[in-house]
């Protein structure tokens, strides 16, 4: 009967994608003497009462969003005596989240420590974000937000106590628009950067707000990462982009762990049904029109395959190419894939003549 159960998650997933990118989980890590250890919340009445004004203030500001606040917020609250920094990044590494921040006073040496830790959590495959002040981390993962004099009315915020609000407002941005151009209402000012300042900063990896003359707003949706490659080209600078890689990787890994993987004979047949199953996700995320419409291919890596068959002392030289589709590969199952993310309109060219 093939892989119905799997087949039908997959579309789903797809179906779904644009709804459950609308509203994101922001992870903070909070400095407090009361209130130590976990809190989830869903909205602000949620924000524990024995928290101090400072903490509770940097919990709203993530929950103000964008298009949609936030879904979830948690929290981990050290007292820097029985749980510490280290307590809370154990803690998150058990939990699906998609941007964390610091403490409103995080120091250098802790915004440090938590962008090796993204770095090191994505590695295995935990597709986390973080947003850090001034922390220039060379990495798709790390939102480097920098931007100082910011005012609320007559108050003054510092950057690293604005990185909640940074990251409640890319956690609400849907998967079908940039956070770039978001304009911030309740911040009155900001450092003033000229224009080639501005341009400097963003091409250099970093998260800016500025003031139009009329109101602030961000600069554009990047993130840290300015070392780019042929693996990591210049998209992956991209937080749109990133988002939705992140989203595709998580969806598909996810549901063949939990639909798939060690549930079904590893035949050729099986093989086929799982390609199918992943193609009609992709197809699903081209009509939400996150992914460029009959791009997506989804195929057997034979390559790979091949390259595994000589491993175990298999003569492939006279096997013609189904056959290496179709040799048993025990329990690997080797696929490729290729997809064209669609990126939102950013930059517009349109020369007048008079």
């Amino acid at each position: 009967m093939g892989l119905p159960s799997i087949d039908i998650t997959f579309k789903t997933l797809g179906m779904t994608a644009i709804q459950r990118s609308q509203k994101g989980i922001v992870a903070v890590i909070l400095e407090d003497a009361a209130g130590a250890g976990a809190h989830i919340m869903t909205n602000v009445t949620d924000i524990p009462s024995a928290l101090g004004a400072e903490n509770r203030g940097y919990l709203e500001r993530a929950f103000t969003g964008y298009v949609n606040p936030p879904r979830k917020v948690i929290a981990y609250v050290v007292d820097g005596t029985e749980k510490t920094l280290d307590d809370a990044l154990a803690y998150f590494a058990t939990q699906q989240f998609d941007y964390l921040v610091g403490a409103p006073d995080t120091e250098s040496a802790d915004a440090q420590k938590i962008a090796g830790w993204v770095k090191s959590e994505r590695a295995n495959k935990h597709t986390v974000k973080a947003v850090l002040p001034g922390t220039a981390a060379d990495s798709e993962a790390v939102v480097n937000f920098t931007t100082g004099g910011i005012r609320l009315g007559e108050a003054s915020v510092t950057t690293a106590a604005f990185c909640s609000r940074i990251a409640g407002l890319i956690a609400g941005t849907p998967m079908t628009i940039s956070c770039t151009y978001a304009p911030l209402a309740e911040v009155s000012d900001v450092t003033r950067l000229t224009k080639e300042q501005l341009d400097t900063a963003i091409n250099s990896g970093e998260f800016v707000l500025f003031h139009d003359g009329e109101k602030v707003k961000v600069g554009r949706g990047v993130n840290s990462l300015k070392t780019t490659s042929q693996e990591k080209g210049e998209a992956f600078r991209k937080i749109k982009i990133v988002e939705a890689m992140d989203m595709i990787q998580n969806d598909i890994r996810m549901t063949a762990e939990d639909g798939y993987i060690g549930k079904y004979a590893n035949s050729y047949d099986n093989k086929c049904l799982l390609i199918m199953a992943v193609k009609g996700y992709l197809e699903e995320l081209e009509r939400s029109g996150i992914l460029e419409t009959g791009t997506s291919v989804v195929e057997l890596d034979l390559a790979a395959q091949e390259n595994y068959l000589k491993s175990k002392g298999i003569d492939t030289s006279d096997m013609s190419e189904q056959q290496i589709k179709e040799a048993n590969t025990d329990a690997k199952v080797f696929l490729r894939a290729r997809v064209s993310i669609l990126d939102a309109i950013e930059d517009i060219v349109l020369p007048i003549t008079i």
